[in-house]
């Protein structure tokens, strides 16, 4: 038998940290997941699935990722079910994290949002979502200035 999850997405809102009775830590978190397809209307849609995360993973996520960020993660669907203060039986499906991993830097995750991601730069003009004038960070390695790059054939592996 295999329960196997792998989910890339987007932080719908901020980890909340808790801790046991016995001391040991609990994350919960949201990760908006985009679907590939769109609705009658053209737009996308999005499923908001509930990840749970325990320990120094728990702490890790409650100290680095923020509404927004940019995470995979790995796990498995947990589904459980309580007694709520009425009496009733609740039953809860959550996917329950054995690994995250942040997919952007700690300072990207704090600008503007748009379609492919936090925008670099802080103020300005944000950029459009399609990859118009976006502002461009100077310790990016990896940014895309517009210009040609300059790789000579012997240098490449192929």
């Amino acid at each position: 038998m295999l329960n196997r999850v792998i989910l890339i997405g987007r932080l719908a809102r901020d980890p909340e940290l808790r801790y046991t009775p016995n001391g040991v830590a609990v994350t919960r978190f949201v990760v908006a997941v985009n679907r590939n397809y769109t609705n009658q209307q053209g737009e996308r849609e999005a499923d908001f699935i509930p990840v749970v995360t325990w320990r120094g993973l728990a702490e890790n996520c409650a100290n680095f990722i923020r509404k927004g960020s940019l995470v995979g993660l790995e796990g498995r669907i947990q589904v459980r079910s309580y007694e709520n203060q009425e009496g009733r039986t609740v039953w809860t499906t959550e996917v329950v994290a054995d690994d995250v991993r942040f997919l952007e830097p700690k300072n990207r995750a704090a600008g503007p949002v748009d379609d492919f991601g936090p925008t670099y730069g802080s103020g300005g003009s944000g950029g459009s979502s399609y990859g118009g004038n976006r502002q461009q960070s100077m310790d990016d390695p990896f940014a895309d200035d517009g210009k040609p790059i300059d790789i000579s054939d012997d240098d490449l592996p192929f």
